[in-house]
């Protein structure tokens, strides 16, 4: 194969994009062999690969061992949460593939006579976040294999170690399974972006999750591929809320691991009516409001020139108040820091997204102006990902999903939880949430396996039906005339 020589800057030195690009032909290589065969293994070979994988990670030892290395060598979030979310995670994905048919005939309708045909899409490039660096490539892994592909891990730089350790996990189930190791491999250290972006033009597919940069690089590979939007949720508190419910759902969304997740709410706006009520309902649940002083102080320490500081993202509230010299509220233990705001964009960085439990706090004169709040949010940063509503009147959802630009409306849960699916709603178990065009994605769903699928369909003849135009125009000949 020709690979284009090129230098490049990467991982801080210049890597011969040459020899960058040989190595992973070779990776690519090795999958295809190993891939080709394995589509063709029939529906019982690849549920025993995507449950392989699927109890690699879900096994407790192993599970505790992925978790307390992710926040070792990230930094990012706590092991108790990360425990949970590669459990559940997992689980839901695999109650969501339980019984599904993703090799040869998958449907037939006689009345069209279409038959459809389940295909592999071939080689999968998964760009996984350092924030997830176990659930999200498990979780890509499992619906890649469920739909007879193989698939190569561009980890990030700083979670490669938690990836490679659930790659070794899988190595070892695929032993027992009888199933080739080539078909989950990862790219080699030191990552890079030359050696992503080589990955994700050789791939058949490519599925990114987490930096803009990355699902940027995606879009522009040349290669087919799912990206996703940038986070930044808000939530409204609409004034027939149970307050206390409320403010108890929000706080475990925004605590969740230390609000890693892109669906972790990054503003809550109230209703003046219960707005008051509301900050007090999550002051009981741990959350302490900031005075204007306080949120200046807070600002400089999580923003330097214009970017997240690392010494604040996915850290405690109690470690984020101590960085920022607020040592009297650090004192007092909050499970989150609270800001009152009321603009938007650059010059107001809280009003975007956090990756802290920190929560920006906008008061809102009623529902209309609540929404046109949101609307400004997102225009400035995460639109098409979702927004939440805490109300008892459940009909203002629909609302809000006929006007606001999101793919998801989350009524009354835990955002974070509930916007990857979870086991109390119907949407589809992932970690990566499609954005739609609202967000520069071209797929508004949560992705799931039929993502990782081609279709063939067989079309046979069947009796011929044509229409009367009448049919057709007859309501728009009476209304306008022909």
């Amino acid at each position: 194969m020709n690979v284009r020589a090129t230098t490049v800057e990467a991982a801080g030195e210049h890597v011969e994009g040459g020899e960058v690009g040989r190595r992973v032909a070779e990776l690519v290589a090795r999958a295809r062999d190993a891939q080709r065969a394995f589509e063709s293994a029939g529906q019982e070979t690849l549920d025993r690969a995507a449950a392989a994988a699927a109890w690699a990670i879900l096994e407790p030892t192993r599970n505790r061992q992925l978790a307390e290395m992710a926040v070792r060598d990230t930094g990012l979030g706590n092991a108790d949460d990360k425990f949970r979310k590669n459990y559940r995670k997992t689980l839901g994905l695999m109650r969501d593939l339980h019984g599904q048919k993703t090799s040869g005939v998958i449907a037939r309708n006689p009345a069209t006579g279409i038959v459809e045909i389940a295909r592999a899409v071939g080689i999968v490039a998964a760009v996984t976040p350092s924030t997830n660096p176990a659930a999200t490539p498990a979780n890509k892994i499992v619906s890649a294999l469920k739909c007879g592909n193989a698939v190569i891990v561009a980890p990030s730089p700083k979670g490669y170690s938690s990836c490679a350790l659930l790659i070794d996990f899988i190595h070892a189930q695929f032993r027992k399974a009888g199933l080739d190791s080539a078909l989950v491999q990862m790219l080699p250290e030191p990552i890079s972006k030359a050696a992503t972006a080589a990955l994700m033009r050789e791939a058949d597919l490519v599925v990114a999750t987490g930096s803009q940069a990355n699902v940027r690089m995606a879009y522009s590979s040349g290669t087919p591929a799912f990206g996703v939007g940038a986070g930044n949720v808000a939530s409204i508190v609409e004034r027939s809320a149970d307050l206390r419910d409320a403010a108890h759902r929000i706080t475990l969304s925004k605590t969740f691991d230390y609000a890693t997740s892109c669906s972790s709410e990054n503003s809550v706006v109230i209703e003046d009516a219960v707005y008051d009520a509301m900050l007090d309902e999550l002051a009981r649940c741990g959350g302490v409001l900031l005075d204007a002083a306080q949120k200046a102080q807070l600002q400089t320490a999580m923003w330097h020139e214009g970017k997240l500081s690392g010494h604040c993202t996915a850290k405690p509230a109690t470690r984020i108040a101590q960085v920022a010299g607020l040592d009297e509220v650090a004192a007092r233990e909050p499970k989150f820091l609270m800001v009152e705001e009321s603009g938007f964009g650059p010059d107001h960085p809280f009003s975007g997204e956090k990756l802290a439990p920190v929560l920006a706090v906008y008061r809102a004169r009623d529902f209309a102006d609540a929404e046109h709040i949101v609307r400004n949010i997102y225009a400035y940063m995460g639109a098409g990902h979702s927004v939440g509503l805490h109300t008892a009147q459940t009909d203002l959802a629909i609302g809000l999903g006929e006007r606001l630009p999101v793919a998801r409306v989350i009524v009354n849960q835990a955002h974070c939880l509930a916007t990857g699916g979870n086991f109390d709603n119907g949407l589809p178990f992932s970690l990566s949430m499609g954005c739609g065009t609202w967000g520069r994605n071209n797929f508004s769903g949560n992705l799931g396996f039929r993502h990782y699928l081609n279709v063939t369909r067989v079309a046979y003849p069947i009796a011929e039906q044509v229409p009367e135009l009448d049919e057709l125009l007859g309501d728009y000949f009476r209304r306008v005339g022909r």
